[in-house]
């Protein structure tokens, strides 16, 4: 099997891997700096620590304030929960939706299809495509916040810091699978597009507030139930079984998205 569609795919994402890779090394680099003023005023303010005996558990959990208190924490509950596992998780989806579907509405995928490739080996090169951002900005964002902690007090566990990266990948991948699976459903880009963003951001919502109901099991739908950016960098914990289910739900929805592919008309 070639690799142009993957060659193609990637070099063309360079541009807005570049600057997503700015974007959340620049942002990660303003978190450590203003890391040690708001540590201390957290810990220090009996306000605030009035406010999150009143705000409601899964308010508290979703947004990071627990964690509030060190270096590590800020990190982990506002920039790694949120901008890295979110947003991220966001632009991978959006970017897989858009992929298929919108080669289709431009007419060429029916060009591409008639050199001698397969579909099944176009879906899954366009797919593997999203390690580009997904790597570089993985390398370009610890080595930002590391530097940066050379700077302050207190410093950072590296191997913390590289395996929150580590371990997010399959998570990172499990956004886009599901992306992709919208790209070859509906019918049209900006379709699969918006509904990407929206399914993420619906399963982000579900998995923060449902675990206080009766029906807490059912969080256990959405992938960000299986990257928890805390327990790694505040508690050591490494949990390579939920990074394996990660990784066996995107291969499932790849197949699920390469048996529809194969099966569409593309005209």
């Amino acid at each position: 099997m070639t690799l142009d569609v993957l060659r193609y795919e990637g070099e063309h994402q360079l541009k807005s891997t570049l600057g997503i890779s700015v974007a959340f090394a620049l942002l990660a680099l303003l978190f450590v700096a203003s890391a040690p003023l708001i540590t201390t005023d957290v810990t220090s303010s009996t306000q605030f620590q009035q406010v999150m005996t009143e705000l409601p558990q899964p308010f508290i959990e979703a947004f990071g304030l627990q964690s509030m208190t060190s270096l590590e924490g800020l990190l982990a509950g506002e920039f790694y929960t949120l901008m890295w596992a979110v947003f991220f998780g966001l632009y991978l989806a959006y970017t897989a939706a858009g992929s298929i579907r919108g080669d289709i509405d431009a007419n060429r995928m029916d060009v591409l299809l008639s050199n001698p490739i397969s579909r099944w080996s176009v879906l899954v090169q366009t797919f593997l495509s999203l390690l580009v951002p997904i790597l570089i900005a993985s390398v370009v964002t610890p080595a930002v916040i590391y530097v940066g902690t050379l700077f302050i007090e207190p410093s950072i566990a590296v191997e913390e810091l590289i395996m929150v990266h580590v371990l997010s990948i399959p998570y990172l991948l499990c956004c886009g699978a599901i992306g992709l699976v919208l790209s070859v459903l509906l019918d049209d880009r900006d379709t699969a597009q918006n509904a990407a963003i929206g399914v993420l951001f619906a399963l982000y919502l579900f998995q923060s507030f449902i675990p206080v109901t009766d029906y807490g099991w059912l969080a256990n739908i959405a992938p960000m139930s299986y990257f928890d950016a805390n327990e790694i960098m505040l508690e050591g914990t490494y949990d390579f079984t939920s990074a394996g289910i990660l990784l066996a739900a995107t291969i499932v929805l790849i197949a699920v998205s390469q048996f529809r592919f194969t099966r569409m008309d593309i005209q």
